[in-house]
């Protein structure tokens, strides 16, 4: 069900932007979710509210009505779609006598089924302990219970719910020094990659967009699609060759929804920092749904959380590029618009379920690499085997002269970060090749 205020915001109302949504899209998203998890989902509804109460969100006649009716429908857990205070979800769970779910308790129990390494099921099980930790309320009388205490100036000891709480916090504490590790890993990884100077190309966008489809269609990798809300949630890397025969490397990311509680980033934040070494994103968006701008923002909100904005992007030399997926959906009065909206500079329509448009795409990611390439010149010792064989494999060589005196002439497109990276990989050949040679870069035109 969807608690839903009679009297909303007046900027909060249907197509006005911000990250409010209709009552109907929220049911139909809430649904979505329960279905992720094999829920037999046997009614649903939006529950207006005049003014939420500090008990039971809801007034004592509506939670009797609704009592009524899930005794009727034999209703073994119900779903809130949206906040729940401990208490509001204890005095519920008494008064209608079955189980009752929150948003965040339901997208954990999502995260925790489709978690499939040790790292995912290491940031599910934190962020779910971080959740519970609040919700240890004294429901049962167990829970009353003292343990004995040491010594006069102990007190009587501690209650049982203390107990709880303290050992829940010692297995969070746990967890947080095994996500460090897991932390430290993975920014070797990125080193490795950065050595290894293939661009980075993250798949970002709202959950049920369509990124695993399109990542499938680009890299036929057999990631697990379907039409579910957090279908994937382990990050997947891929290599991709590009029309001009560069190789990328694809990275397919957890999807983002409206409303995801700051826990749950801040656990699969090691996750979402692969966005940051992104060279160019995509924004994949479903271009068929009544609120894909919406959605849009909600995305770019958990992309602020995690520091990566339109002006800090083009600070830091990346890319954000709109992919309105699903295209295949539209009728012909929502083609007209979508391509009217596609002709933006950094936009692409496409359907990764036909490939329609997809070329399209693999070109308007390898002309923003191209375009962030500066001209170098090389002159170096033929001998330097391994270093040539490095730029053949990772640079884009425009020119080789061999000269009769042992020179080798390299004119090559490199990218600043590229650079870099041969940089750290042969620092002495750097170096005698001389300031200049890494210096004077100048823009291809």
């Amino acid at each position: 069900m969807v608690p839903w205020l009679k009297s909303r915001p007046k900027g909060e109302r249907k197509g006005e932007g911000g990250s409010a949504r209709s009552p109907e899209s929220r049911l139909e998203e809430a649904v979505g979710l329960a279905a992720a998890i094999a829920l037999d989902v046997v009614g649903s509804a939006v529950v207006p509210l005049a003014n939420p109460r500090p008990a039971t969100l809801f007034g004592e006649g509506k939670v009797e009505e609704l009592k009524g009716q899930f005794a009727e429908l034999r209703i073994e857990l119900v779903i809130v779609d949206g906040p729940l205070g401990p208490g509001q979800q204890r005095n519920l769970e008494k008064a209608w006598n079955l189980k009752v779910l929150d948003r965040t308790g339901l997208i954990l129990e999502i995260f925790g089924e489709r978690a499939g390494t040790r790292e995912g099921t290491l940031q599910v099980e934190l962020a779910h302990l971080n959740y519970q930790k609040t919700r240890l309320v004294r429901s049962w009388t167990h829970l009353e219970r003292q343990r004995g205490g040491f010594g006069f100036l102990g007190g009587p000891g501690e209650t049982q719910i203390e107990a709880d709480r303290r050992l829940i916090q010692e297995r969070i504490a746990k967890l947080e020094r095994q996500l460090e590790t897991v932390k430290r890993t993975r920014e070797l990884h990125r080193k490795t990659r950065r050595e290894a100077p293939y661009p980075v190309v993250a798949l970002v966008g709202y959950t049920n967009a369509g990124k695993s489809t399109l990542f499938n269609r680009l890299t036929e990798a057999g990631v697990f699609a379907e039409n579910l809300l957090f279908a994937t949630l382990d990050p997947t890397m891929r290599a991709l060759l590009l029309p001009s025969g560069r190789k990328i490397i694809l990275s397919d990311t957890v999807g983002f929804i409206s409303d995801l509680p700051t826990h749950l980033v801040a656990a699969f934040r090691a996750t979402l920092e692969e966005v940051l070494e992104a060279e160019v994103i995509l924004h994949v968006r479903d271009a068929a749904h009544e609120e894909t701008a919406v959605q849009k923002k909600d995305v770019e909100q958990v992309l602020a959380s995690l520091g990566v904005t339109k002006e800090s992007a083009t600070a830091n030399g990346q890319h954000v590029v709109d992919v309105l997926n699903k295209i295949d959906l539209l009728d012909e009065e929502g083609a007209a618009a979508l391509n009217a909206a596609a002709r933006a500079p950094l936009s692409v329509a496409v359907s990764a379920l036909t490939g329609q448009g997809v070329d399209e795409l693999l070109k308007l990611i390898d002309s923003l690499i191209v375009d962030d390439e500066r001209h170098v010149t090389f002159d170096m010792p033929a001998g330097e085997g391994e270093a040539m064989a490095w730029l053949h494999a990772n640079a884009h060589v425009r020119k080789r002269e061999d000269r009769e005196d042992g020179i080798v002439h390299l004119e090559i497109g490199m990218t600043p970060m590229m650079t870099g990276r041969f940089e750290k990989r042969f620092p002495e050949l750097a170096r005698r090749l001389g300031e200049a040679a890494i210096a004077e870069i100048e823009a291809v035109e």
